[in-house]
Protein backbone atom coordinates (compact mmCIF):
# COMPACT_ATOMS: atom_id res chain seq x y z
CA UNK A 1 0.00 0.00 0.00
CA UNK A 2 1.44 3.37 -0.66
CA UNK A 3 0.88 6.39 1.53
CA UNK A 4 1.22 9.54 0.63
CA UNK A 5 2.04 12.53 3.09
CA UNK A 6 0.85 15.92 1.34
CA UNK A 7 3.81 18.26 1.49
CA UNK A 8 2.95 22.13 3.09
CA UNK A 9 4.92 25.47 2.99
CA UNK A 10 5.08 24.74 6.83
CA UNK A 11 7.48 22.30 5.91
CA UNK A 12 10.02 25.18 4.94
CA UNK A 13 9.41 27.05 7.61
CA UNK A 14 10.20 24.29 10.00
CA UNK A 15 13.71 23.09 8.43
CA UNK A 16 15.00 27.17 8.18
CA UNK A 17 14.46 27.01 11.85
CA UNK A 18 16.50 23.48 12.18
CA UNK A 19 12.76 22.31 13.83
CA UNK A 20 10.62 19.64 13.07
CA UNK A 21 7.08 20.76 11.69
CA UNK A 22 5.77 19.09 15.46
CA UNK A 23 8.26 21.37 17.03
CA UNK A 24 7.39 24.34 15.12
CA UNK A 25 3.50 24.09 14.65
CA UNK A 26 2.29 21.25 16.68
CA UNK A 27 -1.43 22.48 15.35
CA UNK A 28 -0.69 22.51 12.07
CA UNK A 29 -2.61 19.89 9.38
CA UNK A 30 1.59 18.71 8.29
CA UNK A 31 1.86 17.94 11.43
CA UNK A 32 -1.13 15.39 11.73
CA UNK A 33 -0.09 13.66 8.65
CA UNK A 34 3.27 13.09 10.42
CA UNK A 35 1.81 11.96 13.22
CA UNK A 36 -0.73 9.69 11.14
CA UNK A 37 1.97 8.13 8.96
CA UNK A 38 3.87 7.45 12.42
CA UNK A 39 0.94 5.57 13.98
CA UNK A 40 0.65 3.47 10.62
CA UNK A 41 4.02 2.80 11.36
CA UNK A 42 3.89 1.71 14.80
CA UNK A 43 0.99 -0.42 14.37
CA UNK A 44 2.09 -2.46 11.50
CA UNK A 45 2.07 -5.49 12.16
CA UNK A 46 3.18 -7.10 8.98
CA UNK A 47 6.52 -6.16 9.40
CA UNK A 48 7.15 -5.79 5.96
CA UNK A 49 10.40 -3.99 4.98
CA UNK A 50 9.32 -1.39 2.48
CA UNK A 51 11.19 -1.38 -0.82
CA UNK A 52 12.04 1.87 -2.50
CA UNK A 53 9.88 2.45 -5.96
CA UNK A 54 11.71 2.64 -8.89
CA UNK A 55 12.39 5.59 -10.98
CA UNK A 56 9.30 4.62 -13.54
CA UNK A 57 7.01 3.25 -10.44
CA UNK A 58 7.49 7.07 -9.41
CA UNK A 59 7.35 8.61 -12.84
CA UNK A 60 4.18 6.75 -13.17
CA UNK A 61 2.71 7.68 -10.09
CA UNK A 62 3.45 11.47 -10.76
CA UNK A 63 1.35 11.22 -13.69
CA UNK A 64 -1.54 9.55 -12.44
CA UNK A 65 -2.06 12.18 -9.75
CA UNK A 66 -1.05 14.71 -12.01
CA UNK A 67 1.82 16.31 -10.33
CA UNK A 68 4.05 15.63 -13.62
CA UNK A 69 3.09 15.25 -16.77
CA UNK A 70 4.13 12.75 -19.64
CA UNK A 71 7.30 13.10 -20.85
CA UNK A 72 8.70 14.10 -24.13
CA UNK A 73 10.61 11.31 -24.69
CA UNK A 74 12.28 13.33 -27.78
CA UNK A 75 13.87 15.39 -25.40
CA UNK A 76 16.17 13.11 -23.44
CA UNK A 77 19.78 13.82 -23.88
CA UNK A 78 19.86 17.29 -25.25
CA UNK A 79 21.12 20.62 -23.97
CA UNK A 80 18.90 23.43 -23.56
CA UNK A 81 21.15 24.87 -26.15
CA UNK A 82 20.26 21.90 -28.78
CA UNK A 83 16.26 22.47 -27.31
CA UNK A 84 16.19 26.53 -28.06
CA UNK A 85 17.42 25.63 -31.93
CA UNK A 86 14.35 23.74 -32.44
Amino acid sequence: MIHFVPRDNVVQHAEIRRMTVIEYDPKAKQADEYRTLARKVIENKKLVIPTPATMEELEELLMEFGIMEVEDETIVGKTAAELSVG
